[in-house]
């Protein structure tokens, strides 16, 4: 069929000509897609607001030959409306964006699951809940995992030997023990390798009662191994470092 009709998260915007805009977007059952939305520039655009980046909307899409063209929206929830306003939680929507931008990208088998989990992630996100800093690096482990690239942070990454392990390898994904240690290998203190294994898992209650401290550990390690498995930088990332949660 031409028309189509899915859930979806609008991941990117570019303009287009005067009024016009492209949108990538993560849909719920037909993977990343690409679109135009014609006239959403203009004053009198009657959807323009529910395109913005990070909303979760219900989207009605003809097919084209290169990009599809948006002809229904509706509004799920409008999280740009609350991201907007905080600039590290805005900053931290951009990561996750990107990241499910590029772990998506011509697979659509991988929608439906990163697409509830970018949703959840958001969600928690806009909310306030949960601390953005744990938000982030939970959906970035995760989202790696559900891609292929879920690491360990108790048995050891090589060889399966029973953990808790002191070593960190990115490269060798994850713990490692003195056995398989290879050079260059990091010895993150324990209990920031037991709050990876929280994010991972989605154990909230351990996660929310670790130290800042511990937290910055933990996230400088998810963001190296999340680059090193991209095998590019992030380039959303690098504004976190720069402004890290509570600045």
């Amino acid at each position: 069929m031409k028309t189509y009709r899915d859930e979806a998260i609008v991941l990117r915007t570019h303009k287009l000509g005067e009024a016009d805009r492209i949108l990538t977007l993560l849909t719920r059952h037909h993977g990343q897609s690409r679109a135009v939305a014609k006239g959403v520039r203009r004053t009198s655009s009657r959807f323009g607001g529910r395109l913005e980046p990070f909303n979760h909307i219900d989207v009605q899409l003809y097919r084209g030959r290169n990009l599809d063209t948006v002809t229904q929206v509706e509004s799920i929830h409008p999280y740009s409306d609350a991201l907007a306003r905080d600039f590290d939680k805005y900053t931290r929507a951009a990561v996750m964006a990107e990241t499910a931008l590029k772990l998506t990208d011509d697979d659509v088998d991988a929608g439906p699951q990163q697409f509830l989990l970018l949703l959840g992630a958001l969600h928690a996100l806009a909310t306030g809940r949960i601390s953005g800093q744990l938000v982030m690096d939970s959906y970035l482990l995760r989202a790696f995992a559900v891609a292929g690239w879920a690491p360990s942070f108790f048995d050891c990454a090589v060889c399966g030997a029973s953990g808790p392990h002191r070593s960190f390898h990115v490269g060798a994904g994850g713990a490692v023990c003195d056995t398989c240690r290879p050079p260059g290998s990091a010895s993150p203190d324990p209990k920031a390798m037991e709050l990876l294994g929280s994010l991972l898992s989605g154990d909230w209650q351990e996660a929310e009662d670790s130290s800042a401290r511990v937290r910055g550990e933990a996230s400088g390690l998810v963001a190296a191994f999340v680059q090193w498995n991209m095998e590019r930088r992030l380039r959303s990332l690098s504004l976190i470092r720069h402004f890290p949660e509570g600045s």
